[in-house]
C-alpha cells in the first residue's frame, strides 16, 4: 500500500527506553512521503534520563519530520475539529497513558490527541511499552482491545525472566500495522513469542 502523503500523528510517551527505537521508526516513516505529526508527553518534553536528554529528543523529533511538536493539551485538542490526522499512533504508549486512555481521562497531550482523534471516528494503533503489561495493565490493553477503532501493534515479552510482567510493542510493524488498520483491519498476530526493544 502508498501511504505517501498520509497524515499520520504519533503521540511519543514517557517509555525512554524504547524512544531511540521509535525515532527510527518515524525516520523510515518520512522518508515513505508519510506527513508525521508528533505530539509529546510532558514527560518526554522534561526529563532527562540515561537514555538521553529531554532537549535532544525533542529536537531529534523535530529535524526528523520537519514539524513542530504539540506540546500541550490546548494544541492537541483541534485534532478533533480540525480532522486532519488519517491515523494517530501512540507509540511508545506507557502503562499510564492507557489505563487513562481506557477511562477517559485526558491530562496530557497525547491523551488529548486521542481524544480528539477518536471523536472522527478514524484509526488509532498503540504500540505499547509497559513493565505491568501482565499485571495491573492487563485489563486496560483488555478494554482498549474491545474499542472500536482501536488496533495493536503486535508485542511480547521483552524480558521474562527478569521482568517476568513487561511487554513492548515490535516497533519495526508499525507501518504494517497502519496499512491494515486503514482497511479496518487488526493486524495478526497481536502477540509475538518475544520482542528485543
Amino acid at each position: 500500500m502508498d501511504l505517501k502523503d498520509l497524515n499520520l500523528g504519533i503521540g511519543i510517551c514517557g517509555s525512554f527506553c524504547t524512544i531511540k527505537a521509535v525515532i527510527e521508526e518515524i525516520k523510515a516513516l518520512t522518508e515513505l512521503g508519510i506527513n508525521v505529526f508528533p505530539i509529546v508527553s510532558f514527560n518526554v518534553q522534561n526529563i532527562d534520563t540515561r537514555f538521553g536528554k529531554a532537549s535532544d529528543i525533542l529536537n531529534t523529533i523535530k529535524t526528523i519530520t520537519g514539524k513542530e511538536l504539540i506540546t500541550t493539551i490546548e494544541d492537541a485538542e483541534p485534532i478533533g475539529p480540525k480532522n486532519f490526522l488519517d491515523v494517530l499512533v501512540l507509540a511508545p504508549c506507557t502503562g499510564n497513558t492507557m489505563a487513562k486512555l481506557n477511562l477517559g481521562i485526558t491530562d496530557s497531550p497525547v491523551l488529548m490527541a486521542a481524544k480528539a482523534h477518536i471523536r472522527n471516528n478514524k484509526p488509532l494503533v498503540i504500540a505499547l511499552a509497559t513493565n505491568d503489561a501482565l499485571g495491573a495493565n492487563l485489563e486496560n490493553i483488555g478494554g482498549l482491545i474491545n474499542k472500536k477503532n482501536i488496533y495493536f501493534v503486535p508485542f511480547g515479552q521483552d524480558d521474562f525472566v527478569k521482568k517476568p510482567k513487561s511487554m513492548v510493542a515490535d516497533f519495526s510493524l508499525i507501518k504494517e500495522t497502519v496499512e491494515k488498520c486503514l482497511g479496518g483491519e487488526q493486524i495478526q498476530p497481536i502477540l509475538k513469542s518475544a520482542v528485543i526493544a
